[in-house]
């Protein structure tokens, strides 16, 4: 159910029999209270292109959209904004609506599309650290949200598991024999051995660049060593993939190795589009505009990460018939997606009409503004970050109440879990944002755990009720009101978050909301005995409604909700 959608098309009418054909009508929210619940403001647009003056128009929608039952008032303000009030009855249907659906009334795509969603991407040679965090909770929610409104989602985990580095993995997992298994436990350790043993060991290097060769030769001999260290590698991303809560299967992983085969085959397509430019010996694809050239291939015939990403881009489109790609990666990858993209699309690659998106995000900084780190300047594993977070929340909540150990820990993991999540998803995934533990883990304020507890207090109150909640929702008061019109918003904040790829305007949304009912349920008593049983049960099932968006839109986001906090 979109409400901007029903008011745009009671103003498109009046502007219809205004004479005003081909408006694309749009309402925003109100920017205040005092203004009402939503704003036109296209009359001073529309007063440019018809010769009239702005007010004459205003007043003209004014008089006709007045008549509509929806609309319980109308005024003009300044040089011809149109300030909106809906009628209580009109936000009373709607919310018993939203109440009887199972799905909350949100409206599904009229023609669901197949959307690839590219985000995590871990290196094989590597554990997980805190860079991956933003680009794995960010698809995760992107793919979450499509998955909701009805789109065909195909998550695609795009590892880097190729490459000279591997070479020197591998040669040392077969120098160590047995003992690599215990040492494996550590992928980091591991690397750190492995390119010591190569810069100080030239026999060991140069079977090290033997490997190499082999691995892209298929010798069987390594590359069952190259599995079994991938296998290893993938169930460290797995055990961080639980944590986080975030829904990448093993199902999910296409491999850079996986496009290795097609590698020549999309050469052999550039050049037969001439695309292709030799420059000292390497093959290129000159962008116009553009100086830096995309080399596909080396002189030495050797392929780079530009030729897996055409790879990927084609096999995306032709295999998996995609019509909309979200590719969830860091924003200093801009001019390489902006080629890639281009070039799939001159290259025939992916149809001209498709979609492809460059998902972009900024970096997670310390409190000095600095990109996040361990004391002695190491990378943060994201492993350990999580694990600290559970134990914050513990510290945050076990003095709370006397919960159990298996309660403290369940509590713990979902707080601190959802903690991370929603401080990341919360600020604008294209602006760095500051990591602090004392703001995320924090009762008040636009946090996860803010969230949590008024959901956990709404379920309290439902408990305490202990009845049927049933009857009509009354509007009685400019609080329930601007709760209703506000709870009514959640498809039309869903719309623009998928449309945008913002999961921020999801979280601004919950914060709002739960501001709201916080503000309800202190001006309007629920169970209190001189409370009426109908005016009881409209404001039970408001309450019941906004627990029932805040849990929807906090499982978009991967966050969980608790009944006790």
């Amino acid at each position: 159910m979109k409400i901007k959608s029903q008011i745009n098309a009671v103003i498109n009418q009046a502007l219809l029999e205004m004479g005003i054909l081909d408006y694309d009508v749009m309402v925003s929210e109100a920017s205040k209270i005092e203004f009402g619940d939503f704003q036109f403001n296209g009359a001073m647009g529309l007063a440019k292109k018809l010769g009239q003056k702005p007010q004459e128009i205003a007043t003209e929608i004014v008089k006709l959209i007045t008549q509509n039952s929806i609309i319980a008032k109308a005024e003009i303000a300044g040089p011809g904004f149109v300030n909106i009030w809906l009628g209580e009855e009109f936000v009373s249907k709607n919310l018993e609506v939203m109440t009887k659906s199972d799905n909350l009334d949100i409206a599904l795509s009229n023609i669901p599309q197949t959307i690839v969603v590219d985000y995590s991407g871990p290196n094989m040679a590597k554990e997980m650290h805190v860079g991956h965090l933003r680009s794995t909770i960010i698809g995760d929610t992107l793919a979450n949200l499509f998955e909701l409104m009805g789109d065909n989602v195909i998550r695609q985990n795009h590892i880097g598991d190729w490459g000279t580095g591997f070479g020197m993995l591998i040669a040392y997992l077969e120098d160590k024999g047995d003992e690599s298994q215990e040492e494996l436990k550590d992928l980091e350790h591991f690397y750190k051995l492995a390119k010591a043993k190569f810069d100080s060991d030239a026999e060991f290097a140069n079977k090290a660049r033997e490997y190499v060769v082999k691995i892209q030769s298929g010798d069987e001999h390594c590359l069952a060593l190259w599995d079994k260290f991938i296998s290893t590698s993938l169930s460290h991303c797995e055990e961080v993939y639980e944590k986080l809560g975030v829904k990448l299967t093993k199902d999910d992983v296409r491999a850079e190795s996986a496009y290795n085969d097609d590698l020549p085959v999309v050469i052999e397509e550039l050049m037969g589009k001439n695309l292709i430019t030799i420059s000292d010996g390497a093959k290129c694809i000159f962008m116009p505009d553009v100086e830096t050239p995309i080399i596909v291939q080396k002189s030495d015939c050797g392929y780079l990460y530009a030729t897996t990403d055409l790879a990927a881009l084609r096999y995306r489109s032709k295999s998996l018939n995609s019509d909309r790609m979200c590719y969830v990666v860091d924003a200093r990858q801009g001019d390489h997606f902006k080629q890639m993209f281009w070039a799939s699309k001159e290259a025939g690659f992916v149809p001209h009409i498709t979609k492809l998106e460059h998902i972009a995000f900024g970096t997670m900084m310390d409190k000095s503004g600095k990109p996040f780190k361990t004391r002695d300047g190491g990378t943060v594993k994201l492993t350990a970050l999580l694990d600290e977070a559970v134990q914050k929340a513990k510290d945050t909540i076990k003095s709370k109440d006397g919960y159990d150990p298996d309660t403290l820990e369940h509590l713990a993991r979902v707080i601190g879990i959802g903690a991370v999540k929603y401080a990341d998803l919360s600020v604008s995934r294209e602006s760095n944002y500051i990591f602090s533990w004392d703001k995320m883990l924090s009762f008040d304020g636009n946090t996860a755990l803010y969230i949590q507890y008024a959901y956990a207090r709404i379920q309290s109150i439902i408990s305490r009720f202990g009845g049927e909640i049933s009857g009509d929702i009354i509007i009685g008061s400019p609080i329930e009101h601007r709760l209703g019109i506000t709870i009514l918003g959640f498809d039309d904040t869903l719309t623009r978050a998928n449309k945008d790829a913002m999961p921020h305007y999801i979280t601004s949304y919950l914060y709002d909301l739960t501001t709201l009912f916080m503000q309800f349920y202190e001006q309007s008593p629920i169970l209190k005995d001189d409370v009426s049983v109908e005016l009881k049960m409209s404001r039970l099932q408001l309450a019941n409604l906004t627990a029932r968006v805040i849990k929807q839109g906090l499982d978009i986001l991967g966050i969980e909700v608790v009944n006790k906090i």
